[in-house]
């Protein structure tokens, strides 16, 4: 054999356990082989669901978020205090939630109209929240509490008809030897073999919580994979598979995409068409319980969030972070009361729906089933007439909290012009229903698939691909560019008054593009808005204007200028 005959086939060789892994773990994924009928039942429940608690609990609630002169840490505390392993667990000592009770917990969840919950069995820290043979650096062994709060939960969950999750930080673990860290150790106790404490911990932890809980966990969480190949998230499958029903989010990594997406502390502009998505987001700015943080996002917030989610076929998991004491903090109480609320007058449009057919709608949100549309209007309109931009026959419009009223409708072009009465039934979101024959016509969006160019192009990033109406393509510009333009060419003059886009998926230090958005007034630019994304893009609403050229200004990225998808629409 040559010399290049035989480095190619070295080669060859080298690559082999690579390749033969990939198609085991794809062949041994869990419900690999499932049928799309098997998968519709077992996502049943939870795409019906829509609405659940996110909780965020352990020993990181003890210091509540203060270490020596910083006071705004939450769950992640221990790794930006630096605080060394065998200082951090000494807050065990002082972790005594006996103010933990489960049924109240379930009952303020239900109460606010949450369907499911999932809570943090172990997070970052190491610390499990449960009774575990595996480690003794968890809450039954290590406190003065002496109780596994996930079994008491689980009792209440199933006495009040609420599915119970677990997340699981199956990576990263700074209290145990050979842990993960994303950030890099800092404490030479935490340095060793990382394979090891896979199959020492954290696969052993993944069999306790999967068996020792009846029929919960619904669904298993992951988080953070760092250092996760395929091969070791293969040791995780065999275990996953002695629970068919459950539902795994898609954070386990190695390639795997499990069941969910899971955007964090935002809404996708477009949802993920095709697959199974659901946002996570904190009440304040923390997970875990931080005393300084006051900063609690309003009911009347929550509620149209919940719209938007629901809206694009989404689920919305919100999240608590009770105190070292065992509370859900009382702002918290008070909130989810008020969603509860609304809740119950208007949850007929949140549960079991999908995604509406509208990209954007100026006075609100819409939501759906079958043949039936839910109007989330936000905006009141002040001349007494709801302007719908679908061109189905009608057959009834309603208030949602009177459905034995009905409104009056009429067709206008391709418009459903809507009666209402003077005053909104609802100060945040009226809820009307309209009932609509055969599949949904709504006007194509004025940017999709119309011509584009670009400052410069990454090979096979074409400015195109940000307006073919699939986010998982995109346009990016050359590398070692900061700025760039993107620009659309309606075709005819256009009314728009409104944009969004989204931003290709990047690492969290290369996020983020100051923009401004104009249009060609004769031979110069003018701009109509302009702003700044924390990485998955913006959407702003401005004065109509009207003009057929628009561009999309990319004055500062921290990576090279990308979009993945750019809308325009004008008022319906």
């Amino acid at each position: 054999m040559n010399t290049f005959r035989m480095t190619v086939a070295c080669g060859l060789i080298a690559m082999l356990p690579s390749i033969f892994s990939a198609v085991a773990q794809e062949t041994n994924a869990p419900n690999q082989n499932e049928t799309k009928e098997q998968r519709d039942a077992r996502m049943k429940w939870w795409r019906e669901a829509k609405f659940g608690m996110f909780i965020h609990w352990g020993v990181y609630s003890v210091p509540a978020g203060k270490y020596k002169d910083t006071d705004n840490h939450g769950e992640w505390i221990m790794c930006t205090a630096k605080i060394p392993m065998a200082e951090y667990k000494d807050y065990t000592k002082r972790f005594n939630p006996v103010k933990f009770n489960a049924e109240a917990w379930v009952k303020i969840a239900k109460a606010a109209g949450q369907k499911y919950i999932v809570i943090t069995s172990k997070h970052h820290d190491g610390f499990a929240m449960f009774q575990s043979k595996t480690s003794d650096y968890n809450i039954y062994d290590a406190t003065p509490f002496k109780r596994d709060p996930l079994k008491e939960l689980a009792a209440a969950c199933e006495k009040e008809g609420i599915k119970l999750g677990f997340y699981y930080s199956q990576a990263q673990d700074w209290g145990h030897v050979g842990g993960a860290a994303s950030r890099g150790h800092w404490d030479p106790a935490q340095d060793g073999d990382f394979d090891a404490y896979l199959d020492k911990v954290a696969v052993p932890q993944v069999k306790e919580i999967l068996t020792n809980y009846g029929q919960f966990p619904a669904v298993l969480w992951f988080d953070t994979p760092a250092t996760m190949t395929p091969e070791r998230a293969a040791k995780f499958f065999p275990l996953l598979k002695t629970r068919p029903d459950l539902i795994i989010n898609n954070r386990l990594g190695g390639g795997f995409k499990g069941d969910t997406e899971t955007p964090e502390q935002f809404i996708p502009a477009n949802g993920f068409p095709g697959r199974d998505w659901e946002t996570c987001m904190t009440l304040n700015g923390h997970w875990g319980y931080c005393q300084s943080d006051t900063n609690w996002k309003s009911a009347d917030d929550l509620i149209r969030k919940l719209a938007e989610v629901a809206s694009k076929g989404g689920n919305y998991l919100l999240n608590v972070g009770p105190t070292s004491e065992g509370e859900i903090p009382a702002p918290c109480v008070e909130i989810l009361k008020k969603v509860g609320d609304w809740m119950k007058v208007n949850s007929e449009s949140i549960y079991g729906t999908t995604g509406g057919p509208f990209s954007y709608l100026s006075w609100g949100r819409a939501s759906r089933k079958d043949h039936k549309l839910f109007l989330h209007v936000h905006q009141w309109p002040a001349n007494g007439v709801l302007r719908v931009p679908l061109a189905n026959k009608v057959s009834n419009a309603a208030l949602l909290v009177s459905p034995g009223k009905k409104l009056e409708t009429k067709t206008e072009g391709n418009l459903v012009l809507i009666s209402v009465p003077a005053t909104a039934p609802d100060a945040v979101d009226s809820v009307i229903t309209l009932d609509f024959e055969g599949d949904p016509v709504v006007p194509t969006p004025p940017a999709l698939n119309k011509s584009a160019k670009a400052s410069s192009c990454q090979k096979g990033a074409k400015p195109e691909h940000a307006l073919d109406g699939n986010a998982s393509t995109a346009w990016q510009g050359e590398k070692g560019t900061t700025n760039g333009w993107l620009e659309v060419d309606l075709g005819k003059p256009t009314q728009i008054n409104f944009m969004s886009f989204e931003e290709p998926g990047r690492d969290k230090d290369k996020r983020g593009q100051k923009y401004e958005l104009q249009y060609r007034d004769g031979e110069k630019w003018t701009t109509v808005v302009k702003g700044s994304s924390g990485g998955h893009g913006d959407a702003k609403t401005f004065p109509v204007v009207t003009a057929q050229v628009f561009r999309l200004e990319i004055k500062s990225a921290k990576d090279r200028p990308g979009v993945s998808e750019m809308q325009l629409f004008g008022p319906e």
